[in-house]
């Protein structure tokens, strides 16, 4: 069983269900998924952090301690389509390195995104977005949920609990930035990073066309009805 943690947001909860769609279509192992959900973590995590443009910014960094710090796991970003087995990505784990991420370096394009949020530049923008996550390493047990309520989104997003040895590197076709990045018909994740198309103003950038598709295969039991051309 491969363990797929999701960010959760109410305000683009189609992203979620259109994720997972797009992931189950193609997966080739059993595969279980746990929605970031706030509200169903009050028991151990208390959110108190105001910078943030979504709901599981912070709630990611619980992924080890949510899997009492036992095996791996995957986390990955609502605002996402998989285009490719998600079995193939399980199989590049690295048990000597504590997460494994693709190391974007890149400039955004956009100063604003989603729902007039801020879009600025910072180091290792988006490499926390998705995390193949080596819960058992000795390192990740500092993230226990008080650390995580603590920190600064500088600390955790830039991974400063690690050193740079214990961060491993994926291709970066698992985190392809929509509109940031030129299309990529071979991208095997694609992230829409500066807005999800299920937003006003974002059905037409990039590779909103493949989002769409996954999203029409999940509410329509059966293809037909002229939405073809995004399937």
């Amino acid at each position: 069983m491969i363990p797929v943690y999701v960010g959760y947001d109410n305000r683009e909860a189609i992203a979620y269900h259109t994720f997972c769609q797009s992931v189950l279509s193609r997966a080739t192992s059993p595969v279980s998924f746990a929605p970031l959900v706030l509200n169903a973590m009050n028991k151990i995590y208390k959110e108190a952090h105001t910078d943030g443009s979504n709901s599981f910014i912070y709630s990611r960094f619980l992924v080890p301690h949510l899997q009492g710090y036992q095996g791996w796991a995957i986390f990955a970003d609502g605002d996402m389509t998989c285009h490719d087995d998600i079995a193939k990505l399980w199989e590049i784990r690295d048990p000597s390195k504590a997460v494994m991420v693709v190391k974007h370096d890149y400039k955004t394009k956009f100063s604003k995104k989603y729902l007039g949020n801020d879009n600025s530049d910072y180091p290792r923008k988006n490499w926390s977005s998705v995390i193949l996550w080596n819960c058992e390493h000795k390192a990740n047990r500092a993230l226990t949920p008080a650390f995580i309520e603590n920190a600064t989104g500088a600390q955790l997003h830039r991974f400063t609990w690690l050193t740079d040895e214990q961060i491993g590197e994926l291709p970066i076709e698992w985190n392809w930035l929509d509109s940031e990045y030129e299309v990529n018909e071979n991208a095997k994740l694609i992230h829409y990073t500066i807005g999800t198309p299920c937003f006003s103003g974002y059905q037409e950038s990039g590779q909103a066309n493949r989002w769409l598709g996954e999203y029409f295969q999940s509410i329509y039991p059966l293809k037909g009805r002229g939405l073809e051309s995004y399937v």
